[in-house]
């Protein structure tokens, strides 16, 4: 039977007070593609060592997963991984968040920062499915790790599954909202924000306008900036300091950090080197907990591959498409036609075409549109008419916000 109040849920909203951290989608992307992405042999070798002690004994199991194959290209269609940053409040970082970790609200463990990527077989695409974490949706009956059951909730936030169930529930719940099978997942905590910035010598992200935000305490100047370590997380968890405010906002802006995080980690100047990818990997190591279909360290190196060649423009970062809450103006609910035909052109393995145009709500301007399938410059006067794709190409909603790699945005800072 489902319960909405079965539970203390401690769902906080964007639009309230700033929670804890929320620079999880650096560490999602940072732990995830600098494992994915690994191809040398030394790095490999090392991976697969102290996975075996470390990773392998923490793993999880996801609810039903099925065996996986010797091979990930028996896949068909390509393959999902669910990636999520929980805000546990460890003792080494949260005397940086304040309230977060010694307030009120400092018990409980949410999933502030859910993505499901869908890696698509030939050609190699990437597609990354950004859900807001006070998405209302259903909570679906769960096992946690100890084995015990809890019940369904027919409408909860999405950051409660882990709360409610751990790594497997958040897995489930996005499975069954989007109708995609999930292979993998891994999720991390806020700390490995701080260490994987610094083991990669940061990362740069460039703004529009000034962000300054008492709330993170963030003051950084319009122009290019390299963010490391606490910075970084700043930079991640603003949202009062960019577009409207508002966590739809802050999912923007941190596209725009995965963007440019993803570029650097495939470079060839970050793949070669050696010692920085083992660091690299040693953070990962440290700050995974991850499926145990994830476990195995031939599957990252196997998983490496299949994506470390593929081309910016078919690196792709959506927000999954939403309303206002009709029951709570702080809240979104699905917008199940948008979020359909963006299944089906992602399923089809179909390149994707953003027809939203951002405006000073969202929390990037783009400055560079990138170039078009045939490796024209994009015309942003065409980008909302379908009919001006070519072919191979599907033109997404144009509620559907998003970037591509090709892309080059600059956070919508606002202070004028």
């Amino acid at each position: 039977m489902s319960q909405n109040t079965r539970r203390r849920t401690i769902a906080r909203h964007g639009q309230l007070r700033t929670p804890g951290p929320l620079g999880q989608l650096l560490k999602l992307f940072a732990i995830g593609l600098s494992v994915l992405l690994v191809s040398g042999v030394a790095v490999a070798g090392y991976i697969a060592y102290d996975f075996g002690s470390t990773v392998s004994a923490n793993a999880v199991e996801i609810e039903g997963q099925e065996e996986v194959p010797p091979d990930i290209s028996a896949y068909e269609g390509g393959f999902n991984l669910v990636l999520t940053g929980v805000d546990t409040c460890e003792d080494e970082y949260k005397q940086y968040f304040g309230d977060r970790c010694t307030g009120a609200d400092s018990k409980g463990t949410l999933n502030d920062v859910n993505l499901l990527v869908h890696v698509s077989d030939e050609p190699r695409r990437i597609t990354a499915v950004s859900f807001p974490r006070d998405l209302m949706l259903p909570i679906p009956e769960c096992k946690d790790e100890e084995g015990n059951t809890h019940s369904a909730m027919s409408k909860q936030q999405l950051n409660v599954a882990y709360s409610d169930a751990g790594l497997s529930c958040v897995v489930k719940t996005i499975s069954e909202l989007t109708d995609q099978e999930v292979q993998f997942a891994a999720s991390v905590t806020f700390g490995g924000v701080i260490e994987i910035t610094n083991a990669i010598g940061g990362v740069d992200v460039c703004l529009a306008n000034p962000i300054k935000d008492r709330h993170t305490g963030l003051d950084l100047a319009a122009g290019t900036h390299t963010l490391q370590g606490l910075e970084a997380l700043q930079f991640l968890r603003t949202r009062h300091g960019v577009g409207d405010g508002s966590d739809l906002g802050r999912i923007g802006n941190q596209q725009q950090y995965m963007s440019n995080l993803a570029k650097k980690l495939i470079s060839s100047d970050t793949l070669s080197n050696v010692p920085v990818m083992l660091k690299l990997a040693t953070t990962a190591v440290d700050n995974l907990e991850t499926s145990t279909s994830l476990a195995n360290p031939m599957t990252i190196v196997q998983i490496g591959l299949a994506v470390k060649s593929v081309a910016f423009e078919d690196i792709v970062f959506l927000q999954y498409p939403t309303f206002a809450d009709p029951d709570n103006p702080n809240r979104v609910v699905a917008d199940e036609a948008s979020a359909a035909a963006m299944w089906d052109a992602i399923n089809q393995n179909a390149q994707l075409q953003i027809t939203h145009e951002n405006t000073e709500n969202d929390g990037v301007v783009v400055t560079d549109p990138g170039t078009t399938a045939t490796g024209e410059p994009v015309d942003p006067s065409a980008t909302a008419d379908p009919t001006a794709t070519p072919d191979g190409v599907v033109a997404l909603p144009e509620n559907i916000k998003g970037t591509s790699a090709a892309q080059t945005t600059c956070s919508n800072g606002n202070v004028r």
